[in-house]
């Protein structure tokens, strides 16, 4: 079983590692509708395989085995398809109206990515009040945690200033969303319906978004470490090959895409995995119904994001992909400050058993 779970982990690692390869590759070396086009290929793929995962259970086991090779099949008539500049204009067109249909995501994207962030920061706060109601003893680790999140948020911000504050505008937007979080923070705890866990990671998400908006035009920012051997006779003729891949994915791939990827999916899972709590009746405890969530019907959502995952990733990186820095900027801004009304709505509209007891915070 151990090794059957191996070898399952690793067909699924190496089907996504394909599609992180191959877009970029196709970007970069052919044409933006020949990426479209591969982008909707492998977008029509996972979404046939994650609905067979959904309705076929008993052949969830086998099913990575037999996407693996059919990601580079699609590459490989991508190629042919787009090698000549005269491309079939169906082809182009299907590619033009896949790039129209993710340009006019971008909202939903960035919504759904500060919606679940605030759901993930609310809950980390929400348990840090249980843990302190549990055991005292917690009460310094977390605002040493806590404190320690607003440090790492104040350094993320100055050291991205210089490069995101570049224009009135955005110095201005800047300002403001500082402000806003700090009047918030303030309102939050006035009210008593925040803690120092969740005003920190708001801090944290802010700063984060903040970095992705810098304006870094020196390619010294986003370079990565060279690959390097100190016992390259092993590897012969496979050594060049190796560098060569490297040095592609650090150069097509910048930093900022992946890190953004990487926070956008690992969002959307936490958040998915909240959402069948939210709202839970008091008789049905903390763990849910009969020890689950499969009785509510929140938890279909999480098992639809968590079965088209692929899918998600597919189209997330796509997105991310086909935008420039100008249009993310503008799409992050929205995102900063449709994510801050939204908690001073849930601040303000919080019903009065969600206040918070602000003596389990006092330091005695």
């Amino acid at each position: 079983m151990f090794l059957w779970r191996a070898l399952y982990r690793g067909a699924g690692l190496w089907n996504v590692a394909q599609i992180l390869v191959f877009l970029p590759l196709t970007l970069s070396t052919l044409s933006r509708p020949a990426f479209l086009f591969l982008s909707l290929l492998l977008f029509v793929q996972s979404a046939i395989h994650c609905t067979l995962l959904y309705v076929w259970q008993a052949a969830a086991p086998a099913l990575p085995f037999f996407q693996a090779p059919i990601h580079p099949f699609l590459l490989l008539v991508c190629l042919n398809l787009f090698s000549s500049k005269d491309a079939h204009p169906w082809l182009a067109l299907a590619a033009h109206w896949w790039g129209r249909v993710l340009s006019w995501s971008s909202p939903a994207f960035f919504v759904f990515e500060g919606l679940s962030s605030l759901i993930v920061v609310q809950t980390l706060g929400r348990q840090g009040r249980k843990l302190i109601d549990y055991d005292e003893n917690w009460q310094i680790g977390l605002l040493i945690a806590s404190a320690a999140g607003y440090v790492a948020a104040a350094w993320w911000i100055v050291a991205s200033y210089p490069w995101t504050a570049t224009t009135p505008l955005s110095s201005t937007l800047l300002g403001v969303a500082l402000s806003s979080l700090v009047f918030l923070t303030l309102i939050g705890f006035a009210l008593r319906r925040t803690n120092v866990i969740e005003s920190a990671g708001m801090a944290l998400f802010l700063a984060y978004n903040f970095w992705l908006c810098a304006d870094v035009t020196d390619p010294r920012a986003n370079e990565w470490p060279a690959f390097t051997s100190s016992y390259s006779p092993l590897f012969g003729n496979l050594l060049p090959h190796l560098q060569t891949l490297a040095s592609f994915m650090t150069t097509a791939i910048p930093k900022p895409t992946l890190l953004a990827l990487v926070y956008r999916l690992s969002i959307l899972h936490f958040a998915s995995r909240i959402i069948p709590t939210i709202g839970a009746d008091a008789w049905e405890g903390e763990t849910g119904v009969d020890g689950g969530w499969e009785g509510r019907p929140s938890s279909q959502i999480t098992r639809i994001i968590l079965t088209y995952r692929q899918t998600i990733f597919t189209t997330v990186y796509s997105h991310l992909l086909l935008l420039d820095h100008s249009q993310q900027v503008w799409w992050r801004w929205m995102s900063v400050f449709f994510t801050l009304v939204m908690w001073a709505l849930e601040l303000v509209v919080s019903p009065e058993d969600e206040e918070l007891d602000v003596k389990a915070w006092k330091d005695d």
